[in-house]
């Protein structure tokens, strides 16, 4: 289904308008910007520096090849086509298409730096990381806008990639399992994990490219380069992807935890699983986005991580908790992308409530009203700080966006409906029983839980409404011109409304919002053995947190009293209906604030996340408050 055919209104709508017309239409527009001119002879002949500068060429491509089909812009489009125009210029006989001198590029093997944490090679660390989103990007183009030279390209990085890998396929190929046409015996050539920082995974990245290589093409070389990297950065025993994640090892302990690099791997291994059908794949992906989503997020659904470590942008061990810690918009932007692919091959509701939760709030959260600043990190509790002009996670939280109409709706190949975002907008659908079916939902969401969803079909016909109920959602109802049609509405699921529908037909969702109460410990427990023995169990430390959440929505407050970073407060032991008040209206720009009645001290007004504070550079935003410790919750 082409994005073109879906507009989403509301807050996602405003952000994807100031996306449009902000860095996407500013941030590139030729050969001489500073992102793609850094591509050109001249500068890559003297460029020894080991930097990712060059990610920004391909993020943009793909980002923008998606809005100037969303939107039908020209001017964008042109902006597109001269950029990729001259990017297939300035590409080497061999297919080089990176920033760096010739001594500097991924094609020549290098050792490891010794004693480095993150596994990185002596000199260079991201030309395979720039490589693998020009690929992305020139494909996106050729898949909006159809040009061969694009494609062509796009093949001739993934074969300089198969080549310097030097994989020699023996005739016959075949096999089974997840070394499905790779022979261990061959020459592999240079080891892709010697390629990238952070133990390989900056490289082998590569893997979703090349699977979309082997997706536009249907070339089984692609496939196979994938299997190989797959398999690579498995035998890399600080890496061990596959192997560790089909254990259940915490995603902390993989890698250096790297949440960008790892997420991205992810999304890799989902494709292979598409690939091949071999169930291994999604197994470990699946376990891994199992562990993620239990231990690894922000309330406000980002990757979270960074306390205490080396890196701001890794996993911090699971159960560690802090109110301070890192989401890198980076992270979002993968974490989307994770569940996109997860939701393509099962369907699960689940997915699609992780890709709302991060688009409201931590997307949302991290982008400036004006479309062209980010934060680069956004934390639950600290400051908002926009990001310098290079920085990666400019051209991530566009991309991000990007994503978010593609994924709102999906028509099955049996003809059947799936609404998974909610917020007003409108969507035309291809259905081969009813022609094109137009559905607008008219609604305050996410600030109200009442959605009218108005249904227009060239012919009458019979097919099914698959509606998510939002994991929140208790109690909700679903009804058809004011009949209720679903007996029992289980949040987390799909609801189903099959029918004869006809225009005019109005599907009408109701999903209550109250304000929820959310807690986190963090608890330090030391483990020992006494002499006869038998465990001994020690609690050191022990703090808990209280956050709230309305519907989609986290809340934060800024400031308390207009100056404390903090606050301990001690919350009645009543239920939260009693001292949490919903002050407003849904129907209120930026919808009703949540005021914490505590009744020792003057209230405390939260309101959601991605505005909490104002939406400036240096607002303050705290989602967690420090429970008093005497209100701990008794441990197990």
């Amino acid at each position: 289904m082409k994005t073109s055919h879906v507009r989403l209104g509301g807050l996602l709508g405003d952000a994807l308008a100031a996306n449009h017309a902000g860095r996407l239409t500013h941030f590139i527009v030729d050969e001489t910007s500073p992102a793609i001119a850094i591509f050109s002879p001249e500068h890559r002949r003297q460029n020894f520096e080991g930097d990712w500068y060059g990610e920004h060429a391909g993020k943009w491509l793909y980002a923008a090849a998606k809005a100037a089909a969303r939107t039908g812009d020209a001017v964008l489009l042109g902006s597109i086509r001269r950029v990729a125009d001259y990017l297939v210029g300035v590409q080497e006989e061999d297919g080089y298409l990176g920033t760096y001198a010739p001594e500097r590029r991924f094609m020549r093997k290098q050792a490891a730096k010794p004693g480095t944490w993150d596994g990185a090679p002596a000199l260079r660390t991201w030309d395979i990381w720039t490589h693998a989103y020009l690929i992305l990007g020139l494909l996106e183009v050729h898949r909006h806008f159809p040009t061969p030279r694009y494609l062509d390209a796009a093949c001739r990085i993934g074969d300089l990639c198969w080549r310097t890998l030097n994989l020699t396929r023996n005739d016959g190929g075949g096999g089974g399992g997840i070394d499905r046409g790779i022979d261990r015996g061959i020459d592999r050539g240079i080891d892709i994990t010697e390629l990238g920082n952070h133990h390989g995974m900056s490289a082998t990245v590569l893997m979703d490219p090349a699977l979309e290589l082997f997706f536009a093409t249907g070339e089984r070389r692609y496939l196979d380069l994938a299997l190989l990297i797959s398999r690579q950065a498995d035998d890399n025993p600080d890496l061990a992807l596959l192997t560790r994640a089909l254990a259940c090892v915490d995603a902390s302990q993989i890698a250096t935890g790297k949440a960008y690099q790892l997420i991205w791997n992810l999304v890799g291994l989902a494709k292979l699983h598409r690939a091949t059908g071999a169930a291994e794949y999604l197994r470990a992906v699946e376990r891994l986005w199992h562990n993620l989503r239990t231990h690894h997020l922000t309330l406000g659904g980002g990757p979270w991580g960074g306390v205490a470590h080396r890196s701001r942008e890794v996993f911090n061990p699971a159960g560690f908790f802090s109110p301070h810690g890192y989401v890198e918009t980076c992270s979002v932007l993968a974490w989307v992308q994770l569940n996109r692919e997860l939701l393509a091959i099962s369907g699960d509701a689940k997915y699609a409530d992780e890709i709302e939760r991060s688009a409201y709030n931590d997307l949302l959260g991290a982008m400036a009203p004006d479309g062209e600043n980010w934060c680069y990190y956004s934390f639950p509790n600290g400051r908002r700080v926009h990001t310098t002009y290079w920085r990666c996670c400019k051209s991530s939280g566009a991309m991000a966006l990007e994503e978010l109409p593609a994924l709102a709706y999906r028509v099955s190949a049996d003809g059947n409906i799936t609404i998974n975002l909610f917020g007003p907008g409108l969507a035309t659908l291809a259905l081969p029983q009813a022609g094109l079916v137009t559905l607008e939902q008219i609604t305050d969401y996410p600030f109200d839980g009442a959605i009218r969803v108005r249904i227009t079909c060239e012919r009458v016909a019979h097919f099914t409404v698959f509606v998510r109920i939002p994991a929140w959602a208790s109690g909700s109802t679903v009804k058809v011109n004011g009949v209720d049609v679903v007996r029992a509405a289980t949040p987390g699921n799909h609801a189903a409304v099959e029918r004869e529908w006809r225009s005019d037909d109005e599907l009408v969702l109701h999903f209550p919002m109250p304000p929820m109460i959310h807690r986190r410990i963090n608890q330090n427990v030391q483990e020992s053995r006494a002499p006869d023995g038998l465990p001994v169990r020690q609690q050191v430390l022990r703090y808990e947190y209280l956050g709230v959440t309305r519907g989609p929505l986290a809340y934060a407050s800024s400031l308390i009293d207009g100056f404390k970073v903090e606050e301990t407060i001690r919350p009645p032991r009543s239920p939260s209906d009693d001292w949490l008040e919903e002050v407003g209206s849904p129907r209120d720009e930026g919808g009703p604030e949540i005021h914490m009645r505590l009744g020792y001290r003057p209230s405390i007004a939260f309101s959601p996340y991605y505005r909490a504070g104002g939406r400036d550079d240096g607002a303050w935003r705290l989602t967690w408050m420090s429970v008093a410790p005497d209100l701990l919750t008794v441990p197990d």
